[in-house]
This record gives structure tokens, sequence and C-alpha cells, in this order.
């Protein structure tokens, strides 16, 4: 294992209550993610700074970008293209059968695709924590036309962690703190073989990851994990970069040259006491680790 020679720092005093989704768009060279409790989406220009955030009238789960220049949207329990302030154009709703569940971490698969995962909502109507009591959560595939296919059988506590890498699709379930590898049909709409793509690891639990290109993961440790991971196509640990904030929550990287990683934090579940004395938690942070990421997926509409 290989110690981080690098500093995480503070980017943006963003606030989030739970920020996730990280997606960097080199279109445009803006950062975009969301805040799940706060109710609201960002886009951020590193550059000059110009900070843009929009209201949802949901929670907002993920963002993700598609080929016509939109943006492809989770909220609560749907999903929605949506076009930078515009209203939210409704493509399809998940488990409308299941309403005490909600949508969690999402990603845009390689076919162009948007991938689903779902959980117990565990986050009341006012940003607060609720107790997680059951694996309910499940894998869906959102297409063009709105249709929706479960991808496995399998369920989860809390979805996390959608990516794609040389020996298949990796997700991970926060409430187990587990991450899997699941082989691949040809096709790319279904998965299957799920098994542990390692042992669990004792910082924190897993939640938001993104790739590097040399097919590593880089994920996200939250529950007090205060780190990220980069974990090996293997799952071997090949380091840990500490953050400043005790719950990061995704990452992804950006920049021109994609040598930037950024990284999403939170404050759900956090007493007050230690937000006055951790002003940090819920900010965007950001660190030039030496290696590069690969451009986002689109979801082809």
């Amino acid at each position: 294992m290989t110690d981080a020679p690098f500093a995480v720092h503070l980017h943006l005093d963003a606030g989030d209550i739970i920020g996730e989704s990280l997606v960097w768009d080199e279109r445009t060279d803006r950062l975009l993610w969301v805040d799940i409790a706060g109710r609201r989406i960002h886009r951020l220009d590193p550059a000059s700074g110009a900070h843009d955030i929009w209201p949802t009238p949901d929670f907002v789960a993920a963002i993700g970008l598609c080929t016509d220049g939109r943006a492809i949207v989770s909220l609560r329990k749907s999903v929605a293209l949506w076009d930078y302030g515009s209203e939210f154009r409704h493509l399809a709703d998940i488990e409308p059968d299941l309403p005490d569940n909600r949508i969690n971490d999402c990603a845009v698969a390689p076919d162009g695709s948007f991938w689903v995962g779902t959980m117990q909502n565990t986050v009341d109507e006012d940003g607060k924590a609720m107790p997680l009591t059951r694996s309910s959560g499940m894998l869906h595939r959102v297409d063009a036309g709105g249709n929706v296919t479960r991808l496995s059988d399998d369920m989860f506590c809390a979805t996390n962690t959608l990516v794609w890498t040389r020996r298949g699709f990796v997700t991970s379930d926060t409430g187990l703190n587990e991450t899997y590898l699941y082989d691949m049909a040809q096709d790319g709409r279904s998965i299957r073989n799920r098994r542990p793509l390692h042992a669990p690891l004792d910082r924190g639990i897993p939640d938001g990851s993104c790739l590097d290109d040399e097919g590593y993961i880089w994920q996200a440790r939250t529950g007090g994990g205060g780190c990220v991971v980069r974990l090996s196509p293997d799952g071997e640990v090949d380091r840990y970069v500490e953050t400043p904030c005790q719950s990061a929550t995704s990452c992804v990287f950006g920049g021109p040259r994609r040598d930037t990683l950024y990284i999403t934090s939170t404050q759900y579940g956090l007493g007050d006491e230690h937000l006055a004395n951790h002003p940090e938690e819920g900010a965007l942070f950001a660190a030039n680790p030496g290696f590069t990421g690969p451009p986002a997926f689109r979801f082809e509409i």
C-alpha cells in the first residue's frame, strides 16, 4: 500500500447537507454535483469561481450528462431531463410500488443508459437522519425511452459506487460495508454473479466512486472514514487519501486535464457540537494526486 504524497484542501465552502454525485463536464469545464437533503444542484467553474445553485422540487440524488448538452437528474422517486435552470422533464418513475424507498446513487453507463440504485429512505422532510432498518434497495437501468429494467435480483441496504471496470461492474452496499464485483451481460442490460471485490475495509463505509485512467477505483469512505481509498481492479488497497472532512461522499477527476480530484462531503448525522467545531463538513475539497481520469459517459438522448 502506498501513502498519498499530496494534500487535500478545501476548495469551496459549499455548506452541503449531503453533497453527492460529482461529475465533470469536459465540454464546458464545469463541475456538477448535488446536495440531496439541501434539494439543490451546484455548477462550478473552478477557473473563474463562478458558482450556480439551482433548487430542486424534491430530494435530488444524482446528476449525469446527456449527449445533447442537457443533464439527467434523479429525484426522490423519478428520473428527469433538465436544461440547467429549466423545468425538470419527467422521464421515468422508479419503484412506484415502494413508497418508502428513494433513489440514491446513479451513474450513466458505457452504453448510454442511466443506472439507478435505490434504498430505504433515511432522510426526513427536514433533511434529518432516520434509521436504516432493512435491505430494500435495488439496481435499475433507464433508457432514453423512459423504460425501466431491473438489473439483478439482488437486494441492498444502500446502493452506492457505480463504476465499470475491465473486470466488470462494481457497486457497493453502504449499509453492509461491502463492495461487489458483477459480471456484465454482453448487451449491458443485466448483471450477475455478485461477489465481494475485497474484504470489508475498516475505514468508514463505501460511498460514491470514480475511476482513473489506469482503471483503479477511487472510493469515498463515509461514516467517519475521513478518506478516499484507491483500489486496484482486483480490489487491493493502493493508498488512502486523508480528507479534512469526517465523511467523504463522492469524488471525480476534473479540470482541463482531468488531473484534479474533487471530493464532496456531508453534515448528515453529525451533531451540532461537532459541526460548530468543524465548519468544513459539507464542503467541496480538491487535490492533485498525480493521476488523471476518463471523461464522463453521456446519456444517449
